[in-house]
């Protein structure tokens, strides 16, 4: 999902509306009632150079506020905020779609669709991707410092090795109740989304024995630097995070169990209240060119949804050459999307983390 959440978050948004400038290049804004469009994204999970460039081609502000969960989005969303662009998670996008709270996209106005990697699209969330357009994706795995952690213990044991007293001291686990509870489900052979009370409580006693014997340290960012430059030798990681680590520090590797995981999708999608759909699809369609696609993976690190930007990438000379991390695997049938979980269940879960963390 999923991402780098150190920013502050951005006050609410006020839509502005009136006649746009006409933009230097000639484009015109197809909303021409909207100077000014609202985006809610994760932190640091944009190109540089995209919120300036596209103001620039279209002729408007925009206004770009952060969010750091899925449920605080959502949160954010139903009080009543006022937002053209979202930018959730698959199973949170489930959730918008269930509830009636998104539009379909216009594919007359993105006509870039074409340029997406086929990876990334018809998921269940959205089978024929009628209301979401795929932003990142990836994976979750295990980061590891070769020089401290022997491969074999990793590659041999999985998830499990998170339980080897070896490296006690030496792991992070990421502070993510949802992530965490996949980690143990796929160690103990269960689905990620399970809603099996006995499931989740072994998975709990699987997590809780971690705190118990491994001394870990539960983080989100902060792991990215400790990880790459030699604070703890191992941790649970996003794959995007991992191909970061692993251009900084080159004795560093990351390993995906075939016991499975989860494979995470962040799309774009447009409210049902979105004052500007029209700029919000121009948004979209901006996104999907190959440039902005570029510039995007290349700041952020995260697996591109542009199919050529992938291949550019990993291609010899490419930013990304040689590290597995950067795109996430497809085909092993153990590893899953997040469905929606009933509220019983994200209660439970979320009780027990809070007991896990407390150990």
């Amino acid at each position: 999902m999923k991402k780098l959440l150190s920013v502050l978050l951005t006050v609410l948004l006020l839509t502005a509306c009136g006649s746009s400038d006409k933009p230097a290049d000639g484009s015109q804004n197809s909303d021409t009632a909207c100077s000014v469009l609202n985006v809610f994204n994760w932190g640091e999970y944009i190109g540089e150079n995209t919120i300036a460039d596209f103001e620039d081609k279209f002729g408007v502000r925009v206004n770009y506020a952060l969010f750091d969960s899925n449920e605080m989005m959502y949160t954010k969303l139903m009080g009543g905020g006022s937002y053209d662009i979202l930018i959730p998670s698959d199973y949170m996008i489930e959730r918008l779609i269930a509830e009636d709270l998104l539009q379909p996209i216009d594919k007359s106005i993105i006509t870039n669709f074409d340029n997406l990697y086929p990876g990334v699209l018809n998921k269940e969330y959205d089978m024929d991707n009628t209301y979401s357009v795929p932003y990142f994706w990836g994976n979750i795995g295990i980061v590891y410092d070769t020089t401290v952690v022997d491969p074999k213990d990793v590659e041999s044991e999985g998830w499990d090795v998170l339980h080897n007293t070896k490296y006690a001291g030496q792991i992070y686990m990421y502070d993510s109740e949802r992530d965490s509870f996949m980690v143990a489900l796929k160690a103990l052979g269960y689905s990620a989304n399970t809603t099996d009370p006995a499931q989740l409580e072994e998975a709990y006693q699987w997590l809780s024995n971690i705190s118990q014997t491994m001394d870990p340290a539960y983080a989100t960012d902060e792991a990215i630097d400790g990880l790459t430059y030699g604070e703890k030798a191992m941790g649970v990681m996003y794959s995007g995070d991992a191909a970061y680590i692993l251009s900084e520090n080159e004795d560093m590797a990351y390993f995906v169990p075939e016991s499975g995981t989860n494979i995470w999708n962040d799309a774009m999608v447009i409210p049902k209240n979105a004052k500007c759909p029209e700029l919000a699809n121009e948004f979209i369609n901006f996104m999907l060119e190959y440039d902005v696609a570029y510039d995007n993976s290349s700041t952020v690190g995260y697996s591109s949804n542009n199919a050529q930007v992938i291949e550019d990438m990993m291609a010899a000379g490419g930013e990304f050459e040689g590290n597995n991390a950067y795109l996430p695997r497809t085909g092993n049938p153990n590893d899953e999307i997040y469905y929606a979980l009933d509220d019983a269940t994200r209660t439970l879960i979320s009780e027990y983390w809070v007991k896990v963390k407390n150990q």
